[in-house]
């Protein structure tokens, strides 16, 4: 088969696309003829390496993918050949008290397919049943890569983690990415009042057709201040903060007393410093969040599948051109997901 990979961490011209041993089916395993893939920062950082993060080599990227069910393991009970799946990328093993409890984004062996092991961006992938949704046919291959990451973490981030409530106020960072698109339309669905960031009036504009109440340029307009002038004086209830350490003291300061800061990642680093003095008068709450529970995803996919929420395309390329996919985000280049289709798809 054909797959993105690359034989050492570094910048994108690591990456090639060039022919790759087929994946082999496990019991418990689907064998997905990848129809669309979709990229997420997660693939940017783990081209470039992760600490602690030893992957064996060549390494074939990819969290987001859908496509059609070709082959099937023996113990496989959810699926059949010819089904149309998405790819659900978080990984347990199972057997610990955090999955016996319901939530296996706790588990110690908790893993990202892509991230830690072998991705979905190449013409076949061997995916483990319970890390599969079924998709609709009326679903387009697009929508159905684009969604699962970001739509999941988004969803489990806001409702769950940080138990939004309608009437509340919630400032939503980097709204063009793909987590903070997913994140206005979330919280816009549940009745809260949004204030989303973006660079540029485009940017701004497309978050504004996706349910943001209030848009900052934060190249122009710090954006705490805007938050401060805009709620006059009060602050927001919460932020979701996936920018990491260039936003964190702004974050913390764009917070009401007794609000909450939600975050799922740190695209700017993973070191900030930070306001104890205010997180402690202000009684602030700090929440992490990771992915979701296989309940959670396909909760919120049901809304994706229906048309409630839109996973926006910013560029659909070749997976040949997977150099040029992980540039667009590098770059923050358009709004939304960037989508990567297998050479022999187009």
């Amino acid at each position: 088969m054909q797959a993105v990979q690359f034989t050492e961490h570094g910048d994108v011209d690591v990456i090639e696309y060039g022919e790759f041993p087929d994946p082999a089916v496990g019991r418990e395993d689907v064998l997905v003829d990848v129809k669309a893939g979709a990229l997420n920062h997660l693939d940017v950082w783990t081209r470039r390496g992760l600490p602690g993060i030893d992957l064996e080599m060549p390494h074939v990227p990819g969290s987001d993918a859908a496509g059609v069910v070709e082959e099937v393991g023996d113990d496989v009970t959810r699926f059949e050949p010819g089904d149309h799946v998405a790819v659900l990328a978080g990984v347990s093993g199972g057997d610990d008290e955090f999955s016996r409890k319901g939530d296996p984004t706790l588990a110690p062996d908790f893993h990202i397919i892509g991230e830690h092991v072998r991705g979905v961006h190449s013409e076949l992938a061997a995916v483990p049943e319970e890390n599969l949704a079924p998709v609709p046919e009326g679903v387009d291959w697009e929508t159905a890569a684009a969604a699962p990451l970001v739509f999941q973490t988004a969803w489990r981030m806001l409702r769950d983690r940080g138990d939004l409530k309608a009437g509340e106020k919630v400032l939503v960072l980097g709204a063009s990415g793909g987590v903070g698109h997913a994140a206005v339309q979330i919280a816009a669905h549940a009745g809260a009042e949004v204030f989303a960031t973006a660079s540029s009036e485009e940017k701004l504009s497309y978050a504004e057709d996706l349910g943001a109440d209030h848009t900052i340029d934060y190249s122009e307009d710090d954006f705490a201040s805007e938050i401060r002038d805009l709620t006059g004086g009060r602050g927001v209830d919460m932020v979701v903060d996936h920018v990491g350490a260039d936003t964190w003291h702004d974050s913390l300061k764009s917070l009401a007393k007794g609000g909450r800061i939600v975050t799922c990642g740190a695209t700017t680093g993973g070191r900030p410093e930070t306001d104890i003095n205010r997180i402690f008068w202000n009684q602030l709450s700090v929440i992490g969040s990771t992915m979701a529970t296989p309940g959670q995803a396909e909760e919120v996919l049901e809304l994706v599948w229906d048309g409630t929420f839109e996973p926006r395309i910013r560029e659909t390329l070749p997976m040949s051109e997977a150099a040029r996919a992980h540039e667009l985000l590098e770059n923050r280049e358009g709004f939304g997901k960037v989508v990567v289709v297998p050479d022999s798809e187009r």
